[in-house]
């Protein structure tokens, strides 16, 4: 432990004289936080569309301002001509057009279907995927109180569905993307911390020509590599602690699971990050170098590779193939099984088991590599 603790203080003082790693290591994780906790979210609300309507009637006027009432829909203008709904779209000032034709009001009240245009600007698939689902729910329903209306007043039975469907949302209630992409940043977080930062200590030591100094020291690579890591563990435990603390008073996202089990495996998760860091370090001996390799086989694949933004079930083959290498994967399913479903490590043993399994193969790629340098 002497040798641990000297190592430890040789770093930790190249760490407090680099004001840019004590940014990246405190500064960045907060503004991750701040950023993807306000500006990213995957929720469509308020869509806003213009109307064009040709029929004047009050039901045609009762569609329209159902529409705006909705939390879905923000009606942004009412126009006399379809090509002013055109322009509209063109400049990418409304996301939908609802032509509303003439005789729309004479064909419902004598019991006929009435066709009602919709134009959606599909420029943001996602965007447009999501818009139709809302306009096709709205319709629907609408449909549903018409078609009532129309059978009372012909003093008819209405007619029982056959499949009358009861749904009910675990986990996430509220359907509130914060509350997932919230835990997901502490993955991104923990990356920029401990893969980002550590990738550079054992490269600077090549470039500045003390390793030399240090492979004549009495010590281990074991050793070594622990007393290099030991700050940049705290540094990533804080963060962790920070992010938590924030995740919940701002963007109220409350843990279900257990405290010390997030804990845990947040630890475990900050080992294996800095054990990739320092082999990338170690195989690379350039901070250019390894800073590039870091940012290309940590922070990426954990952003887009690890089913935080972009689902892996929608990648193509082989790029899911890739995901079952990138830790991220793994820790993000620890974290929605902890904040989301409340889920323990008896439900979330694989996971725990393959973070393990890289941390320690990583850490004798580390030792393997320095033993073949000569320590």
């Amino acid at each position: 432990m002497a040798v641990v603790r000297a190592v430890a203080r040789k770093e930790f003082l190249h760490l407090v004289r680099d004001i840019r790693s004590l940014v990246l290591a405190f500064l960045f994780p907060l503004l991750l936080i701040m950023l993807f906790g306000y500006a990213l979210s995957l929720d469509v609300n308020d869509v806003p569309l213009v109307v064009v309507d040709h029929d004047h009637t009050p039901a045609s006027r009762d569609l329209v301002r159902s529409l705006d009432a909705s939390l879905y829909f923000r009606v942004i203008d009412r126009l006399e001509r379809t090509s002013d709904a055109a322009r509209y779209l063109d400049r990418a000032a409304a996301v939908m057009a609802v032509i509303v034709p003439p005789g729309f009001a004479s064909r419902i009240a004598s019991g006929r279907s009435s066709p009602l245009q919709v134009i959606i600007d599909g420029s943001d698939p996602n965007v447009a995927s999501i818009a139709r689902g809302y306009l096709s729910s709205f319709v629907e329903g609408r449909n549903s109180r018409l078609l009532l209306d129309y059978l009372s007043r012909n003093n008819m039975e209405p007619v029982v569905a056959p499949v009358e469907p009861r749904v009910r949302v675990w986990f996430n209630e509220d359907l509130e993307s914060t509350r997932f992409i919230v835990p997901g940043i502490i993955a991104i977080i923990i990356m920029i911390a401990g893969a980002m930062l550590t990738s550079l200590v054992i490269a600077r030591e090549f470039e500045n020509g003390t390793m030399e100094t240090v492979k004549s020291l009495p010590i281990s690579a074991g050793e070594f590599l622990a007393g290099k890591a030991v700050f940049y563990f705290m540094i990533a435990l804080v963060d962790v602690l920070v992010a938590i603390l924030l995740g919940q008073v701002l963007f109220g996202a409350v843990m279900k699971g257990g405290f010390l089990f997030m804990i845990a495996a947040s630890s475990l998760y900050i080992m294996v990050a800095l054990s990739l860091g320092l082999f990338i370090s170690a195989a690379v001996k350039s901070q250019l170098l390894a800073n590039q390799a870091a940012i290309l086989l940590t922070y990426l694949p954990s952003f887009l590779l690890s089913d935080f933004v972009f689902p892996i079930s929608n990648l193509p083959a082989p790029l899911r193939a890739l995901t079952y290498i990138v830790p991220a994967r793994y820790f993000m399913s620890v974290l929605a099984g902890i904040y989301l479903r409340g889920t323990g490590p008896v439900e979330l043993w694989r996971d725990i088991a393959v973070l393990c399994a890289m941390f320690v193969v990583l850490t004798l790629l580390c030792v393997k590599i320095l033993k073949k340098e000569g320590m």
